[in-house]
């Protein structure tokens, strides 16, 4: 039976995320970071409103597109946050997760033969997407430019079969993101491009020292912009499975029709729950967040301490040093520091080949686990190759 097996699955490889943090879990005592999932709680009103929602009996379908109160409050959240304008009954479409919202975006728009231009290194779900829709990832290397695509790399990439460009910021998983200048640059550049352009900005509400700006609040370029959002990250509401697609209302009525017929519409207390969340807990972000700048600081210090080259990030809650030159690659030195010292970070390599070379830590931890970490690294980092092979 396995040869009516979609091809396309099968070649598909595990995400190099889970194979670590998979293989992490077997290890006893191992110090895990490799998520990217909040060490805070959902802020208290939050969970209130979903308790809420299930005794009162919002435990039904409802309208595909998500509770029109809810898209109401999604709409106002992207005017007053990042000056972006979508009509709330038209042009949003509440999904679960951020996660479906790029699946029902790739599986609406793209056919075989269609490229999609990828700034790498960058997260891993978008290429098995990708690649299932029968398109081709085509990735712009950012490595010499601070992990950020230029208007130059991005026009070299460009072809007539580019079908959509897309932006991770800030970005999963090296934590840079773009100045208003650097995007605007962008969107100019994309202006007269036959393409669309998609904005996963998941992680807008986790900016540090300056300001998120959305591609789509620029008018050259609205009309053609497909934005990624949720409340995941900025709310700790990872499991409540809450996203937000926007988009032109045409394109947004085909997308409905992916959605409806997958999932049919996002858990309704969720939905509850995150009208809460965008009406009265906007500002909940920002206690999360000023723990991130203290251990992006620590992680940061520790890292150049120990001889690490590595960007210091302003978004996310990732870092992305590069590894030692003398292992093989990311994977073996990931996987062989687990080993010695029991502690887990991601292989570079899970993030496109353009990642090797390089190791993503997720300091969404404490700061007790964060120093154990650095530490056990430190410890191997230390370590002769002699000494790592007798081990």
């Amino acid at each position: 039976m396995a040869t009516t097996i979609n091809p396309l699955i099968q070649h598909q490889p595990e995400s190099g995320i889970r194979k670590i943090f998979n293989r992490m879990l077997e290890v006893e005592g191992a110090v895990n970071l490799t998520i990217g999932q909040p060490d805070f709680d959902t802020p208290e009103h939050i969970k209130t409103a979903g308790i809420e929602a299930i005794k009162n009996n919002h435990t039904a379908y409802t309208a595909n597109p998500g509770l029109p109160e809810l898209r109401q409050e999604v709409a106002a959240f992207f005017q007053d946050k990042y000056n972006v304008h979508y009509h709330a009954m038209e042009e949003i479409l509440i999904t679960t997760g951020a996660s479906e919202a790029i699946d029902v975006i790739f599986r609406t728009i793209l056919q075989p033969g269609d490229e999609v231009i990828l700034p790498a290194p960058i997260y891993v779900a978008y290429e098995p997407l990708i690649s299932l829709a029968g398109a081709k990832p085509v990735y712009v290397d950012t490595r010499a430019t601070k992990f950020k695509a230029t208007v130059e790399a991005l026009e070299a990439a460009y072809t007539e079969q580019t079908k959509a460009v897309l932006f991770n910021y800030p970005s999963n998983p090296t934590g840079v993101t773009y100045s208003r200048q650097e995007i605007e640059a962008i969107a100019n550049w994309a202006a007269d491009k036959d393409c669309f352009i998609i904005t996963d900005e998941i992680y807008s509400e986790n900016v540090f020292g300056n300001e998120h700006v959305s591609i789509a609040s620029f008018k050259q370029v609205r009309e053609r912009t497909i934005v990624v959002h949720g409340l995941s990250k900025s709310h700790a509401m990872t499991g409540w499975r809450i996203g937000f697609l926007l988009a032109p209302a045409w394109l947004t009525t085909e997308f409905q029709k992916i959605h409806m017929f997958n999932v049919v519409c996002a858990a309704s207390m969720s939905q509850v729950a995150a009208i809460e969340a965008l009406r009265y807990g906007r500002q909940d972000s920002e206690v999360m967040n000023a723990a991130y700048i203290e251990r992006r600081d620590y992680v940061y210090e520790r890292l150049v301490a120990m001889g690490l080259e590595v960007i210091k990030p302003n978004g996310a809650f990732y870092m992305f040093p590069k590894i030692p030159t003398h292992y093989k690659n990311s994977e073996d030195f990931a996987f062989t520091m687990l080993e010695q010292t029991k502690v887990a970070v991601v292989p570079g390599s899970a993030f496109t080949e353009y990642g090797e070379g390089y190791i993503r830590i997720s300091y969404a931890y404490s700061m007790d686990v964060l120093k154990e970490g650095l530490d056990r690294m430190e410890q191997f980092l230390q370590l002769t190759a002699e000494e790592v092979v007798q081990l």
